[in-house]
């Protein structure tokens, strides 16, 4: 619980609390130690009977919203976060503290950046910045660049996913919010340095390597990365250490250097063991299978691919099976092991339909074929029967079918329909005239539908006489006893006593136009009235209201949709949710660098793939999605070195 306030130093200060103010404190305590411990859902839960509970103290208040906002957070819900954190933000607004409003602007930008609202969440984190520098704050300075670079990185790179750009083939908006996104980190580790937080300049190098690597300057990213793994190495951080390690692997592949890339993967892999995180593992297997066949090691490659497909079953990712399916056909076909290759691409076939992935499916339909021509198998009927399909003729049967289909859709146009058909009555009258009836029957026997219209007719023409007798007519009472008798001023009067009455009527209701203060739970009446009166005394700050109000105008439509399924969390500052499913395809790697190693993994297998003519005519071709591997790569690869 970082950026919140204390329940344990509130509770070490003398202040006079009644029992339900003790019994709060008491609540907010466990909750903020269950918090730490890591058990952030039974500490809601004690945050949230402390709220139950209430006080008149604001400042426990404010800390139980914060704390409570942040374990959400942890938990991934992120709407209940971003609620108490607001209530945070309007409670230290209206008490005047701009610390705290420091630290709630910056905790609501955080929750509104993993929710995709990056706009919004750029104009939190700035009035965090200029809060900090105007208290000469330097950490809390340091934590709003920090959380500002986040943003702008999250933004390039959430913007960067749509096109499937791999790593320095953005566009310009994507390399500006990147290039934004260094400038605050770079500033976070010039800050860093002079209050001496080596811990704080640690995360700032991971972020600079990352963000440098999606820039493609991958030796500014292999800078920053090792001076990451120093310091993680000097604190004892495991996590951070393989994190360091995994990315380093990344950028060594683009720079061409695959044995140093096997040596960084493996050091993930034996870190992941460690840390027991079997999904970390299975990506390291998998990058260490591909950098392999990178290497034309291919024995080497089946062994950390099927290690990942073991993984990838157990956790039941079939993303990753049909992953790792696909890369030993591979790897066996370059062996020219056709049969298991062939094996393999039915699996991966079928994994594909599963998961109606259509491009991993031509993918696999592709390759079975070409392998089966190989080993002198027959082609598959599938395809054939959907041709027949499509050309037989229809029978006697679909005939009919489709004549009733047609039939059905000319309809009677919408023009040639009364109104009244339309309405519930005239379906029901519809459903009265086919019972079979006689005229004299119908002329005499009104429906019942009948029967209430011309009722509520005769009630309309009677009620509408009294209609005059209803209105209430505005009279001056001579009753001495009626106090609310307004006497309105005589001709002799003078305009100062009229204003004087006006102002005296109109002040009777000034506090009807005050705007309420929104719902704040656990706030007890006898603060509420404080917290009434600092409001009316203190001068809210309209540029950032302004601001909030442009960037919401902007986005008017965007509240009409459902959230992002997936938000966008930084490896180096958000923890991932601590109830989260695991996602599909957790066992593979991010696929803004593995479609690159795939796609040129496939360029160096073709070489093994002699034999089979027309899969090479197809991808010289370029009829392959983009997705899945072809031999156009090289030209995408910086300084790529070419095995000897």
């Amino acid at each position: 619980m970082s950026l919140s306030a204390s329940a344990e130093n509130l509770a070490t200060e003398p202040q006079g609390y009644d029992g339900s103010s003790n019994m709060c404190l008491e609540l907010a305590l466990e909750g903020e130690r269950l918090c730490k411990a890591g058990d952030c859902r039974a500490g809601v839960a004690f945050f949230q009977a402390a709220i139950q509970a209430g006080t008149d103290d604001l400042r426990t208040l404010s800390a139980i919203y914060s704390q409570l906002g942040n374990a959400y957070f942890y938990l991934g819900d992120y709407g209940k976060a971003m609620q108490y954190h607001k209530h945070d933000l309007t409670l230290a607004r209206t008490m005047g503290d701009k610390l705290g409003e420091a630290k709630a602007s910056g905790n609501l930008g955080n929750t509104l950046k993993v929710m995709g609202r990056f706009d919004e969440a750029v104009v939190c984190c700035k009035r965090q910045l200029e809060l900090s520098r105007e208290l000469d704050d330097k950490l809390s300075e340091g934590r709003a660049l920090y959380n500002l670079g986040n943003v702008h990185h999250s933004k390039g790179k959430h913007i960067g996913r749509v096109g499937h750009k791999d790593a320095g083939e953005f566009s310009e908006e994507v390399k500006s919010c990147l290039n934004q996104a260094v400038t605050f980190y770079e500033k976070n580790l010039m800050l860093m340095k002079d209050l001496g937080d080596v811990a704080a300049q640690g995360r700032a190098c991971g972020n600079l390597g990352n963000t440098y690597y999606l820039l493609g300057d991958f030796a500014q990213a292999i800078k920053y990365h090792e001076e990451r793994l120093s310091i993680a190495r000097q604190f004892g951080d495991k996590a951070a250490e393989r994190r360091a390690h995994s990315n380093l692997g990344n950028s060594h592949i683009f720079m061409g250097q695959f044995e140093e890339a096997a040596h960084h993967y493996k050091k993930t892999l034996s870190l992941a063991q460690e840390l027991k995180d079997r999904a970390v593992e299975a990506q390291a297997c998998y990058s260490l299978g591909n950098t392999y066949t990178l290497l034309r090691d291919y024995e080497t490659a089946i062994e950390y691919h099927l290690r990942h497909l073991l993984i990838a079953q157990h956790l039941m990712d079939r993303v990753g099976e049909g992953r790792a399916c696909w890369s030993l056909g591979n790897a066996h076909a370059a062996l020219g092991n056709h049969e298991k290759a062939l094996h393999f691409a039915n699996q991966h076939l079928e994994i594909s339909k599963e998961l109606m992935d259509t491009m991993g499916e031509a993918t696999a339909k592709m390759n079975i074929a070409d392998l089966k021509k190989v080993l002198n198998l027959p082609d598959s009927p599938e395809s054939g029967d959907d041709n027949k399909n499509v050309t037989t003729p229809p029978t006697t049967k679909v005939d009919g079918l489709v004549n009733s289909r047609i039939h059905r859709v000319r309809r009677e146009s919408m023009e040639q329909l009364d109104l009244i058909k339309l309405t519930p009555d005239g379906k029901q009258r519809q459903g009265v005239t086919l019972i079979p009836k006689s005229q004299s029957e119908i002329a005499v026997s009104p429906t019942k539908n009948e029967d209430e219209d011309s009722f509520f007719d005769l009630l309309s023409r009677f009620q509408s006489k009294r209609m005059d007798d209803q209105r209430c007519a505005l009279t001056v009472s001579e009753n001495k006893e009626n106090t609310n008798v307004v006497n309105l001023p005589s001709k002799n009067d003078g305009p100062d006593d009229l204003m004087d009455m006006i102002c005296g009527m109109q002040s009777k209701r000034m506090d009807e136009q005050r705007v309420a203060l929104p719902h704040l739970p656990g706030l007890q009446p006898s603060s509420l009235h404080r917290l009434q009166e600092s409001s009316r005394n203190t001068i809210p700050d309209d540029s950032f209201l302004d601001q909030l109000v442009r960037c919401q105008d902007s986005r008017l439509e965007d509240q009409r949709s459902p959230l992002p399924a997936a938000p966008v969390v930084d490896s180096e500052s958000d923890p991932p949710a601590a109830n989260a499913v695991p996602k599909s395809g957790a066992t593979v790697p991010d696929e803004d660098f593995f479609s690159l190693i795939m796609r040129f993994q496939s360029g160096r297998m073709e070489d093994q793939r002699a034999s089979i003519p027309r899969l090479v005519q197809r991808i010289a071709n370029g009829n392959i999605p983009h997705q899945y591997p072809t031999n156009n790569c090289n030209n995408n690869i910086p300084n790529m070195r070419k095995k000897k």
